[in-house]
Formats: structure tokens, C-alpha cells, sequence
């Protein structure tokens, strides 16, 4: 069912109703996905790109936090997909650390719903499963929309505009949109960059705990030239109304850009989504 959310709605109401499902999120964490693998459904990492562990070891604090960032921006990245299986083996040669920091980035990952732990099955990269997704895209109409309208009423405060306008600039390119990690990411940076510039931090922390790209992954088999133009026609939308102080233009904007891909993924066959228990 695709939701509209008022904006009289209050930002507590919002809380509460995210920290529920947050709940909900952990407490079904881990679900058997056997049938998974044995329908070759775990996916093959996207590149086999590597990081300078050490370095970023030396930038972002101590071994687990370290472990914990590098298989987060990976998995943000897409260098690993969602379903796929985190061989410790492989993980603690690539990373060279121990089994212990290792798991105990794996628990951080779980905790904020990227990675399950599966019995004697060990950590996979969370495959959302249709009712999930739906849920996750009713919660995102109600934080987002609130996001649109704030950032139009504050792009005026010092330093708003141009942050804004800077992380969004790859919206106005002509260019044609690739159907892959490029767009993916411009998607991402969009949409975290309206929740950046509502002025509230919290709502921001929640926009990122939504899980868009683990969504937008998990969909972008289904993406075509046509469902990107779209978007990105949404996008410019949104922003022009944003920067134009218009908070009724970019609440509506939002809404029926979030009410659309919501539309579209509940559209999609069930077989890309995880099976119910």
C-alpha cells in the first residue's frame, strides 16, 4: 500500500514508529537462507577491488572499527552484494587481522541491519525480502518527505546552499545514466544530501539507517535507460524546489518520487527478493 504522509505528521511520531522497526529488524535478524545458495541465488562480489587496510586503520581508530568501515563502504558500494556469503578466510587474509575483530565488525554490521548472522553458516550480506522492502519504502515516504520540506525552509542558513549544491551537482548532467554502481551511488548521495541539509541531525541518522542502497542494489537488475531518466527528472525536481524555498513543491516532489519507486519494486517479480519464512 503506498502511503502519503501529512505534514502536520510530527517528528516524534516519525521516531517512534522507526525505532519499532528497528526492533522488529533486530529481533528477525537472523532468517535461514539456504534455499539461497541452493538455488544459486548468493551473489558473486561486484569488483575485486581492494583497500589499503593499514591506511585506513591509521585514519579511522582502532582494528574492529577499521574492519567494520571497510565492509560497510563495501557493501555500500556494492563490492558485496546482497545474499552474498563473508568467507572469515578469505575476509582475515584480505584485511590481515584475527577471527575475533572480524566478528565483532560482523555483529556492528548486524546491529544496523546490512549483515545477518546465519548459524553454522556464518555472516551474509542482508537480502531484504519483499514485505521488508515494502516497509522500508513506507518509512523512507514518511523521513524523507519530512527531509524535503526542512531543507527547503533552511537552505538559506549559512553554508546550506552551497553544500547542497555541491553534492548534488551530478543531477543536472546531461549524460546518460549508467545502469550500475554510477547511478546507484549518485541515487544515494542525492537523497542523503536532502536529509544533510534539513538542519536535523537525528533525521539524517535515520535516513542513512534505511538501508537505500542495500534497496536500490538488491532492484537494479530491473532498472532500464528509462526508469533512470525518470528518476533523475525526479531528482532535478525536488532540488529545484529545494533551492527555490518552495517546502510544499519539495514535500510533493519527494512524495510522489518515493510513492513511484515504491510502486515499481512492489511491481517486481518475487523471485529477486528473499523468500518469506
Amino acid at each position: 500500500m503506498l502511503i502519503s504522509i501529512a505534514p502536520w505528521v510530527s517528528d516524534a511520531v516519525i521516531f517512534l514508529t522507526i525505532n519499532s522497526v528497528g526492533q522488529y529488524w533486530r529481533a528477525n535478524a537472523c532468517q535461514d537462507s539456504r534455499a539461497m545458495q541452493d538455488a544459486g541465488m548468493l551473489a558473486p562480489p561486484v569488483s575485486n577491488e581492494t583497500f589499503d587496510i593499514d591506511t585506513l586503520g591509521r585514519t579511522r581508530g582502532g582494528t574492529v572499527d577499521r574492519v567494520f568501515l571497510h565492509l560497510k563502504d563495501g557493501i555500500l558500494a556494492g563490492r558485496y552484494a546482497p545474499g552474498q556469503r563473508l568467507i572469515e578466510s578469505d575476509l582475515t587474509s584480505e584485511l590481515g587481522v584475527s577471527r575475533g575483530p572480524l566478528r565483532e565488525a560482523f555483529r556492528k554490521l548486524s546491529a544496523e541491519g546490512m549483515v545477518e548472522s546465519i548459524p553454522n553458516r556464518g555472516a551474509i550480506v542482508r537480502r531484504l525480502s519483499h514485505k521488508e522492502t515494502q516497509e522500508l519504502f513506507q518509512i523512507r515516504g514518511a523521513l524523507e518527505v519530512l527531509a524535503a520540506r526542512l531543507a527547503s525552509e533552511n537552505i538559506d542558513l549559512p553554508g546550506v546552499r552551497e553544500r547542497f549544491e555541491q553534492a548534488v551537482a551530478p543531477i543536472w548532467s546531461e549524460a546518460p545514466r549508467n545502469i550500475g554502481m554510477t547511478y546507484l551511488n549518485e541515487n544515494r548521495i542525492f537523497h542523503q544530501a536532502v536529509a544533510d541539509a534539513s538542519g536535523n541531525e537525528q533525521l539524517a541518522v535515520l535516513c542513512r539507517q534505511m538501508q537505500l542502497p542495500l534497496i536500490m542494489f538488491q532492484l537494479s537488475g530491473m532498472l532500464t535507460p528509462e526508469t533512470l531518466t525518470l528518476s533523475n527528472r525526479e531528482h532535478r525536481s525536488i532540488a529545484r524546489a529545494i533551492l527555490a524555498g518552495d517546502a510544499h513543491a519539495a514535500w510533493e516532489g519527494m512524495r510522489n518520487h518515493l510513492d513511484r519507486a515504491q510502486g515499481f519494486a512492489n511491481e517486481l517479480p518475487r523471485t529477486i527478493f528473499r523468500s518469506p519464512e
